[in-house]
């Protein structure tokens, strides 16, 4: 009898032991991401804009800014925010939880950026990179009218094969 209850046990105990399987996530929203936010970033849960101190949430797509004695979350700014161009506006990616709950690390840190409107933003960087062709991968389309270098002369181009 004891011998059919180790049986019984170690068989049981094999069909119980799963392989471990690996779990990795990739959190990517680029497709959440408004078009006035900066190119470059894959992923992206708040943008802090020095200029109106204000944070946008990109996943819940809300504002975060200061009103009165503490920081409120709307739907949409209020007038006094109208003056601004998020387009032109400089956005720093925060990627903490709840960063205004720092807010005074990031104003130090950023503030310098107010008024800052060099920066890229989505809707004004897509193919910004290849003006000239939609051939990416190839640098020198404009040069060699798409052959690769192969008609420049021997030692005359960039590429040496």
């Amino acid at each position: 009898m004891k011998k059919l209850l180790y049986i019984t046990l170690l068989i049981g105990g094999i069909f119980s032991f799963t392989p471990s399987q690996a779990q990795v996530r990739i959190n990517v929203n680029i497709g959440n991401q408004p078009l006035w936010g900066p190119v470059g970033y894959d992923y992206v849960r708040y943008y802090y804009m020095p200029e109106m101190d204000v944070y946008y949430d990109v996943v819940h797509r809300r504002y975060t800014y200061y009103h009165g004695n503490r920081w409120v979350t709307r739907g949409s700014l209020p007038s006094k925010y109208r003056r601004y161009n998020m387009y032109r506006t400089y956005k720093v990616v925060v990627n903490d939880r709840n960063p205004w709950h720092r807010h005074s690390h990031y104003h130090e840190r950023y503030h310098r950026y107010s008024g800052n409107y060099s920066q890229v933003n989505l809707r004004d960087g897509r193919g910004r990179s290849d003006r000239h062709d939609r051939d990416r991968y190839d640098r020198h389309d404009r040069k060699d009218n798409h052959k690769g270098n192969k008609h420049r002369g021997k030692n005359k181009g960039r590429h040496h094969d």
